[in-house]
């Protein structure tokens, strides 16, 4: 280390991806310059690398998700799940939501030497045996599988919904919403109805007229605009997902009204959206007759602010009956020319991508925090543009409401660390 003109000038090395070139020092703590975004160490606080413990990139994903996540942020750091006292580990018990308090509190705590999640690992191969390998596993089943374990382990009904009743487990309090299915008779008009709770959604990508990531990255590199009309898009499929369907012959509905067996059509919709909404996107496709399986790695075109109103079982059941005005559900009179129903407005906080081949891809998250985007590539944290998240394979979609939003903006601080804490390693 030098000193010139009272600053001290620190130079690190370049093979060091966290590297810091030529930034100010006063006493022992540092002024980044505002040249460089990218090299800036007022990161957020929780934003912290996490080691690979072999083929684990489909955990940190996640987990680096889900710790971003203001509902579940909250819950743990305001100790609602306190490992202390918690009564399972008091009995040496295994216990994912005491895990998850370690990691929230590790992330949370200024250290930004990567974190190695290896007790988690630990208990969840426990609770989930048939994954217990350090395979490379799919990150939208880890993440099922985890908030199944948190639910479990909290000690609630595996039943959501008991006599209208909500389970109140930080999980389905965050994640869960109410799907509407109507399965109409073509003959006589008439309607069964069944609600589903769903802690995600699952999006078909239609890839027949899809560009690839590499497609879309040459076409900006060219010149050329870098969307396209004949891209998927991620309402084209919340289009699809919502549409009505005609059902196969082997499907047909018991109408009560005929007294016999119809055809019908069946048509999905949202009757109630939760805080968090999780959207996957289907890259993978399993042929069981063909004993095949392959990855769609065409783009996708996602906003990062989301209306969800079109999709809501208000705005579908509206269209299919022409706006009229109409009782829905039992909510009375409801006019969707007139009025959006509430909380519909969504703002992105984290992606999911795959990148590479079905079998040895990798798993990378973005973070958006205060507006930036942040790389989360195992034990590597970097800032990186806009236009890099736009042109990802994203897999998994994760957005908050806008109040959830801008509620964790005013609560989110910046942590200022010392040149000891940002380079653990200077002396290596």
């Amino acid at each position: 280390m030098s000193v010139k003109s009272g600053a001290d000038v620190v130079a690190v090395r370049s093979n060091k991806k966290r590297r810091l070139d030529s930034q100010l020092i006063i006493g022992s703590k540092f002024l980044v310059s505002p040249r460089d975004r990218r090299e800036k160490w007022s990161f957020p606080l929780g934003l912290r690398g996490l080691n690979n413990l072999g083929s684990t990139c489909f955990m940190n994903a996640v987990l680096q998700a889900l710790v971003h996540a203001p509902p579940l942020r909250n819950f743990w750091l305001s100790g609602q799940h306190n490992r202390d006292l918690c009564p399972r580990r008091t009995m040496g018990l295994l216990c994912l939501p005491c895990d998850l308090d370690v990691i929230f509190a590790a992330m949370f705590s200024g250290d930004r030497t990567p974190y190695s999640p290896a007790h988690l690992l630990h208990s969840w191969w426990q609770h989930s045996t048939n994954l217990a390998t350090y395979e490379q596993q799919d990150s939208h089943e880890f993440f099922i599988s985890l908030l199944d374990r948190i639910h479990e382990n909290e000690g609630k009904s595996k039943c959501l919904y008991q006599d209208h009743e909500e389970c109140q487990c930080i999980t389905h309090k965050a994640f869960s919403g109410l799907l509407r299915s109507d399965v109409t008779c073509t003959t006589c008009g008439s309607t069964s109805t069944t609600y589903d709770p769903f802690i995600d959604i699952s999006l078909t990508l239609d890839s027949a007229n899809g560009f690839s990531p590499a497609d879309c990255r040459k076409n900006r590199y060219n010149g050329g605009p870098s969307v396209n009309a004949t891209m998927p898009t991620l309402s084209g499929c919340l289009d699809f997902f919502t549409r009505s369907e005609k059902l196969g012959p082997d499907q047909k509905l018991n109408c009560q009204s005929c007294g016999e067996k119809r055809e019908s059509s069946k048509q999905m919709s949202i009757r109630r959206l939760p805080l968090l909404l999780c959207l996957h996107v289907k890259r993978f496709e399993h042929s069981l007759t063909r004993k095949t399986s392959r990855k769609i790695d065409s783009y996708l075109q996602y906003p990062f602010r989301l209306n969800m109103s079109p999709y809501l079982s208000s705005s579908i059941i509206g269209k299919r009956f022409g706006n009229r005005m109409f009782a829905f559900d039992g909510e009375g009179e409801y006019d969707s020319s007139s009025s959006s129903p509430p909380s519909a407005e969504f703002e992105i906080f984290a992606v999911v991508t795959h990148s590479g081949m079905l079998e040895s891809g990798h798993y990378v998250t973005y973070l958006r925090l205060k507006g930036l985007w942040y790389k989360c590539d195992d034990s590597w944290i970097n800032e990186v543009e806009e236009e890099v998240v736009r042109g990802c394979e994203c897999y998994m979609l994760f957005y908050a409401q806008e109040k959830v939003i801008q509620k964790a903006h005013k609560e989110l601080s910046y942590q200022v660390i010392s040149m000891a804490e940002a380079f653990p390693f200077a002396n290596c």
